[in-house]
């Protein structure tokens, strides 16, 4: 038999089995819950792919480069194989393109391959070990079905049957991977990941969404407890990781050896959705848990048989998984909803997370403060309290850091700044209770449903032009998460805020300040979930400050460790969060630490031993305007 009429028989075979195996991963991802999705997506899978999921690949660009090669190569080859040899045309000038797709992919895969010699231990390894190879291997076999074919060289039987035995075994890595869970089932499952996402408006406008969906709080409907629990669509996106472990490598829990390695997170759910156990995982474990001791099914509980409960308290919610994510998966989310089956059906949140969450059911306050004392701090500044039909143009929300005593000084500078820019300002006094953020990062949906709608109701009752916050969480719950709740308002950070007086000449520093070097720590709820890094950096070049940038910055930012309710359910690990972080502050030789949030300062503060300062921009201002 001629190797054309083999190359179209293992086509034709190859379409079988990738049928076949989709039909069985298909399967896999029916147990999940039905989901709305929009089938238009599937036809902007080129433009995701090519905009969106290389954006994120091209951070690394010899990788981008390779993957270019590589996936450019293979499904230009796959394409010119059906189409020449699967309908039996065998046209020389097919051919010609063909062998230059195979020398595209071969030169990818080989890049692959060489980087895998020096591998970053963030990568898995097993038989993503043998996948370049595997690549590279059917490359080689398109460039000689290209070659021979072109030239029209007659082939001895014996070579022919090598050439397609090659070709084959590079098809059956597409074809069977995907049906039978190997490394390729990521090129089929992250292209329908990709029309088919969970959270659709990443492409559009709102391409840095970061909002929890609400729950409707119905029986069914009480966050994750088992792998069928996520909808259908989530198990879709499982599949399509690739073990790349960008997201382990910018985790901050990881980095401080607590239970949570993002990528076994993923890996893990593949387990469940699959019926199986975690043997074959050849990746970092989670720190302190070795591999092969999870189980799942997707009817079993997720808890104490995939995953223990403390890999899911460890999370902090600083997205930074998220945000490296080649293949866009949404591991916060899927955190989230885990942790809400936790909090709403078994009432189970470890330490004092249970306790914060019982305050604010109680006093509406973290810590269990009179709401009164939120404004103590401000007796002698004389600012307005707005009260129900009353206006004001900046409504100023405080947050829990209104009861600390050191971000009191923050406050009180922040104000200070804005009476010298003449605003009209006011606050809420007694009236402004918690935004709920805290309890639905603990998974307590219900309360954070019912802290939204007291405070959007407080906040309808006035008139107010902007609202304005110092804290980071109240921004992106007001902002970000509060309109799904009905609650649309103009929201401002105060690092947005003070910059934008500068830039306008309504705020002039008077005096210079002599600091030994200032580096800036950007919160991870303005960063990554407000998309803001230039305003705060702006404020402090507007006052004559250089910053010494950390290596980890602006999007890209290390975690404090302060948010996801970590201070609260206080997983151990091998170091602290704020301990890394201010490690890296100290690798820049700067004397102060800037920072833009209550918890930030809470966290980096309380780091023990010699350190930077740590000031929050509002008050390097203050001082700088000679009012603080």
């Amino acid at each position: 038999m001629q190797l054309q009429n083999l190359v179209s028989a293992l086509f034709w075979m190859a379409v079988l089995g990738l049928v076949l195996g989709m039909a069985r991963r298909g399967l896999l991802w029916r147990a999940g819950r039905a989901a709305p999705v929009d089938l238009r997506g599937l036809l902007l899978i080129p433009k995701r792919y090519f905009v969106d999921l290389h954006d994120v690949v091209a951070r690394e660009p010899f990788v981008a480069r390779a993957h270019v090669g590589v996936a450019g190569g293979a499904i230009l080859a796959l394409l010119l194989v059906a189409l020449n040899y699967g309908f039996a045309l065998y046209w020389r000038s097919l051919d010609a393109v063909l062998l230059l797709a195979g020398l595209l992919m071969l030169a990818g895969a080989a890049a692959m391959a060489w980087r895998r010699r020096a591998a970053p231990a963030r990568l898995s390894k097993g038989s993503w070990s043998r996948l370049p190879y595997a690549l590279m291997l059917f490359a080689a076999a398109v460039v000689l079905v290209g070659a021979v074919a072109l030239t029209g060289t007659a082939l001895a039987p014996w070579l022919a049957g090598l050439i397609s035995l090659a070709f084959a075994a590079g098809v059956a890595e597409l074809a069977l991977g995907i049906g039978l869970g190997g490394p390729m089932k990521h090129a089929v499952a992250g292209l329908l990941h990709l029309g088919l996402h969970p959270r659709p408006e990443r492409f559009g406008d709102k391409r840095f969404a970061t909002a929890l969906k609400p729950l409707s709080l119905t029986a069914d409907d009480m966050g994750v407890g088992k792998p069928a629990d996520f909808a259908w669509n989530k198990l879709l996106s499982f599949d399509a990781c690739v073990q790349c472990g960008k997201c382990e490598a910018a985790c901050p829990a990881f980095a401080a050896g607590q239970p949570l390695n993002p990528k076994k997170l993923i890996q893990d759910m593949v387990v469940g959705m699959s019926d199986s156990t975690d043997a074959g995982y050849a990746g970092s474990p989670y720190p302190g848990q070795p591999v092969g001791q999870h189980r799942g099914a997707p009817g079993q509980p997720i808890v104490n048989g995939l995953v223990n409960s403390d890999t899911l308290w460890s999370c902090t919610t600083c997205r930074a998984c998220v945000q490296e994510c080649p293949m866009l998966i949404e591991h916060v989310d899927a955190i989230v909803d885990m942790r809400r089956h936790l909090t709403l059906v078994g009432g189970t949140v470890p330490n004092k997370g249970m306790e914060a969450l019982e305050q604010l059911r109680d006093t509406d306050t973290v810590g269990g403060f009179p709401l009164g004392a939120r404004h103590h701090w401000a007796a002698d500044l004389n600012v307005p309290v707005l009260g129900a039909g009353e206006r004001t143009e900046w409504l100023v929300l405080v947050g829990e850091g209104g009861f600390d005593m050191r971000y009191q000084r923050t406050l009180r500078a922040f104000i200070k700044t804005l009476r010298k820019a003449g605003l009209k300002i006011a606050m809420l006094g007694a009236a402004e209770t918690d935004c709920g953020d805290l309890a639905r990062r603990l998974g307590d949906e219900a309360g954070f449903q019912r802290l939204s709608r007291q405070l959007i109701a407080t906040l309808t009752a006035r008139s107010f032009a902007h609202v304005v916050t110092p804290d980071p969480h109240i921004f992106h719950c007001l902002k970000n998460e509060y309109p799904a709740m009905g609650g649309h308002f103009d929201v401002w950070h105060h690092t947005q805020l003070l910059s934008d007086l500068l830039a306008k000449g309504e705020l002039k520093p008077t005096r210079a300040l002599k600091l030994e070097g200032v580096t800036y720590h950007d919160p991870c709820y303005l960063g990554r979930y407000g998309r803001e890094v230039d305003a705060p950096r702006n404020l402090l070049k507007g006052i004559g400050i250089q910053v010494v940038e950390m290596e980890r910055n602006r999007e890209r930012g290390r975690c404090c460790g302060g948010g996801g309710g970590a201070p609260y359910t206080d997983i151990p690990g091998a170091t602290r969060i704020p301990d890394i972080r201010i490690a890296d502050a100290k690798q820049t030789g700067a004397g102060v630490v800037a920072v833009a949030c209550p918890n930030c300062t809470a966290m980096l503060e309380g780091v023990v031993g010699p350190r930077p300062e740590v000031l929050d921009v509002a008050e390097l201002l203050a001082q700088a305007l000679e009012v603080a």
